[in-house]
């Protein structure tokens, strides 16, 4: 499986490589929607099982990692796409090739403030329009008291 994803994804990829759990392509933010048009349309991978993101705060250069898993539903292959972004960057949506990537991107923009270019409908998902910050960015003070919504 590795070689095909290396042979086809080629040189939109920084790097591929066969990870603990499931292959690993890295790309950039600009050859997202190639990688994983590929991945879906050339190699079967079908179904998008997941988006998170891992904050590197202060660690490296690039603060964030936004990562996507995807599976091939009639088989057992699963595939992980990364990519790195700087804190305030903006990740291209990839809900116009997988619709069920919608609460995902949501979900990770309410956690972690990564906002999705190209999102049909970006807003919170988890938590209030008020509430302050994103809980799971490591700078993120989860010993602050925040106030509740209101009732209405």
């Amino acid at each position: 499986m590795i070689s095909e994803i290396r042979e086809k994804v080629g040189e939109l990829a920084t790097e591929v490589y066969e990870g603990i759990d499931m292959p690993t392509v890295i790309t950039t933010k600009e050859n997202l929607l190639k990688v994983i048009e590929i991945l879906k349309n050339e190699l079967g991978f079908n179904t998008i099982t997941d988006i998170t993101a891992v904050d590197w705060y202060g660690k490296r250069e690039k603060r964030f990692d936004v990562v996507y898993h995807f599976r091939k539903v009639q088989s057992p292959h699963r595939v992980r796409v990364k990519i790195q972004i700087e804190d305030g960057e903006k990740v291209p949506s990839i809900v116009s090739i997988f619709q069920g990537a919608n609460w995902l991107e949501r979900e990770v923009f309410d956690m972690f403030g990564i906002e999705f270019e190209g999102h049909p409908n970006l807003k919170r998902i988890l938590l209030w329009d008020g509430f302050p910050g994103h809980p799971l960015r490591k700078d993120f003070f989860w010993r602050e008291e925040v106030p509740l919504p209101e009732n209405e």
